[in-house]
């Protein structure tokens, strides 16, 4: 087993004038070389917190409180500001949510991504256009369009656009947040599949970051969820499919429907999720929990290994 990127009890927290928000909280998962990693849950879960927190990209009032992010031998969260400017796009780059708000709308999107190429790499210009073409047709853009602007693509080719650029510098790790949330269904089909191709043919490493439970089974070879600031679960994609151990895995499962089944009842969760200003005692997911016991609302279960690689932080269900 390969692990490119380990994290290790992440905390981290926001200092708002209301309070303490407690957006992360001891978050521990792994990436192996080559492998798809789904990141989960429901919006406001501390998904892109948790990202943010590993790339540093972290504004005020946020900070890392505590917590370890290793990448090739580095603490990404510990590395001089330098090192983690030389390591972005290199070594671990980012498809963001939202490619219109990614690119520079009086720029090419070639001249972004030689932009992005030359910085980081000691190449000459004619060298990083070749490459810009290379990306920009792998990802199934005509690599003459690379003198166009972002206003001439539609919303799915400049998520391609964004993906392109991600890789502009053969990164080990990419992380794919939220990339095709506002996408049309048939372009998020294709985003995906540019994707799994890529992971494929160039030995990727990828987190994908989404809420779309369907599409992270489909295509991911593990799954982390995550609940209120925390990892309930996590596992290979059959173990979470099979076999959830955690009430909110079943109550996810339970509320996606199923094609291959059209009379399935899907079920809601009851309950909303709690704000994390003042989370609750205990486990986070006791209030909404069918099967919360007294230990559940005064402590909080640890992460723990219930079967080989299947982690589940439940009393009940671990």
């Amino acid at each position: 087993m390969n692990k490119v990127l380990v994290v290790e009890n992440l905390h981290t927290h926001f200092f708002t004038a209301n309070g303490v928000v407690e957006a992360v909280e001891n978050v521990s998962f792994h990436l192996e070389k080559g492998e798809m990693l789904g990141l989960i849950g429901e919006s406001g879960c501390g998904k892109s917190t948790v990202i943010q927190s590993i790339l540093r990209l972290l504004e005020y009032p946020g900070k890392v409180i505590s917590g370890k992010a290793m990448l090739g031998g580095v603490d990404l969260l510990q590395a001089p500001a330098e090192q983690i400017e030389k390591l972005r796009w290199k070594s671990i780059s980012v498809i963001p949510q939202s490619a219109m708000n990614a690119l520079n709308p009086v720029f090419t999107v070639g001249d972004q991504i030689v932009e992005a190429i030359l910085l980081h790499e000691k190449i000459t210009m004619g060298e990083a256009i070749r490459r810009t073409e290379q990306l920009l047709e792998r990802v199934g853009i005509p690599k003459q369009r690379r003198k166009s602007y972002p206003h001439e693509f539609s919303g799915g080719m400049k998520q391609r656009v964004a993906i392109a650029m991600a890789l502009a510098c053969n990164p080990q790790v990419v992380i794919s947040d939220e990339s095709t949330t506002g996408l049309d269904v048939l372009t998020q089909a294709q985003v995906i599949a540019i994707l799994k191709d890529l992971q494929r043919s160039m030995d990727l490493s990828i987190i994908l970051i989404s809420h779309d439970l369907p599409m992270v089974t489909a295509i991911c070879e593990r799954i982390a969820i995550m609940y209120a600031g925390k990892i309930v679960e996590c596992g290979t994609t059959e173990q979470l499919i099979t076999n959830p151990r955690h009430p909110y895995s079943q109550g996810l499962l339970a509320a996606t429907p199923d094609i291959n089944d059209p009379e399935k009842e899907c079920r809601s969760i009851p309950g909303t999720v709690p704000l994390l200003i003042n989370p609750p005692i205990g486990c986070r997911f006791h209030t909404r929990c069918q099967h919360v016991q007294d230990k559940c609302m005064v402590e909080s279960p640890p992460l723990r290994e219930v079967h080989e690689g299947h982690f589940v932080s439940c009393f009940v269900g671990g």
